[in-house]
């Protein structure tokens, strides 16, 4: 198995752009923390298989004590086998980093941080409303780094106030940090976020694809002129850092979510946790795992492995799509993607299908339109 997910859903405050689920109410905490680790257990009966990978995402999982990741990953390594040295990542926010936590994290064998700084501009941070400012975004990076060899950072691009400038001085602020890796998005509009809300009532701009394509451009020369290498439309690393646990999910493997709102996969069934946080530990708490399930058909398999390939620099296997799917999936590709051939967004190398430059920005919707519905 790829690894396991845990969903921490707790937040100090919302972001403008998030529709992420989470709560910024602590009082549940204790409880949900407890209820993870049953869930883990539960979810041991079903699934067996090795882990390879532990990711702590959320939400804010900087948030939870020391205990409480004792408490999570005493269960994991009690329920499940563990590969020797596994990826164990932790999201972090830059207001909860101190040099205490950061030995802690440590002697918890987690190995890699991914830290969200999003902006190193006070103005950029004040309008996503973020928990932190500049300065504590900096000095998470430098003390960090002292600890953690494998440390990735969140920058996000895109915003109509964001320069072109403003937007190259990001980046060369995090280069100077001589990073292993970066993971940027393109800020979108999420329904009922309250982005969303102030760019109905105008009081913030509508987004401009143009100038997100710009400073996609301006990403893709930077890093790689920085030595990184472009191996899926967001994430940016040196070699050798390349994150584990994401990978696993572009190349198809099966997967474990725990904790509200967290999505699992095991090659033929997807189910998600419910986003309640009360609901989610009354169910945990009588024994029933609090989640909904689908069976995938081979069309829904089918285009998931078409939109995960194309985000990444190794692309979709022809000869895998005859493999898993067989030959009229293959035939039903070569057929559709003549047209983004043709127009450069898309090429054929060793019998792979990948994007172009110019298609990666774009890799989402040409994915659609290879799909079979």
């Amino acid at each position: 198995m790829a690894g396991i997910y845990i969903h921490i859903p707790f937040c100090k405050q919302a972001c403008h752009y998030c529709n992420f689920h989470f709560s910024t109410s602590l009082k549940s905490k204790d409880f949900l923390v407890n209820a993870i680790a049953e869930e883990i257990f539960l979810k041991s009966k079903i699934n067996k298989e090795k882990i390879e990978t532990i990711y702590f995402g959320g939400g804010t999982p900087t948030l939870l004590d020391i205990s409480d990741f004792e408490i999570i990953l005493k269960s994991i390594d009690k329920n499940y086998k563990i590969i020797s040295d596994p990826e164990i990542t932790l999201e972090a926010n830059p207001d909860d980093i101190s040099l205490e936590k950061l030995k802690n994290f440590k002697n918890l064998s987690i190995n890699r941080l991914s830290i969200g700084v999003q902006s190193f501009f006070e103005d950029d941070l004040k309008e996503m409303n973020r928990a932190h400012n500049s300065i504590e975004a900096k000095r998470s990076i430098e003390i960090s780094t002292k600890y953690f060899d494998n440390v990735s950072i969140d920058l996000m691009y895109g915003m109509p106030k964001m320069s072109n400038n403003k937007w190259q001085e990001n980046l060369n602020i995090a280069f100077d940090y001589n990073l292993k890796h970066l993971s940027c998005y393109s800020i979108t509009v999420e329904p009922k976020t309250t982005l969303e809300y102030f760019i109905k009532t105008k009081k913030y701009p509508a987004l401009n694809d143009n100038l997100a394509a710009k400073h996609f451009e301006i990403l893709v020369e930077k890093t790689a002129k920085a030595g990184f290498t472009h191996y899926e439309v967001c994430s940016f690393g040196k070699p050798g850092y390349f994150s584990k646990h994401n990978t696993n999910y572009w190349f198809g493997k099966s997967y474990l979510g725990v904790g509200p709102s967290a999505h699992s996969f095991d090659g033929e069934r997807r189910s998600w946790n419910i986003s309640n946080n009360i609901n989610y530990i009354n169910s945990i708490k009588n024994d029933k795992l609090p989640s909904t399930q689908e069976i995938l058909t081979q069309n829904n398999c089918f285009n998931e492995y078409l939109m995960t390939g194309l985000r990444t620099m190794w692309g979709v296997s022809l000869r895998e799509v005859e493999m898993k799917f067989g030959i009229d999936y293959k035939l039903h590709l070569l057929k559709n993607s003549k047209k983004q051939i043709n127009n450069r967004s898309l090429f054929l190398e060793n019998n792979c299908l990948k994007t172009t430059e110019k298609g990666k920005f774009l890799c989402d919707g040409i994915a659609s339109d290879l799909f079979i519905l």
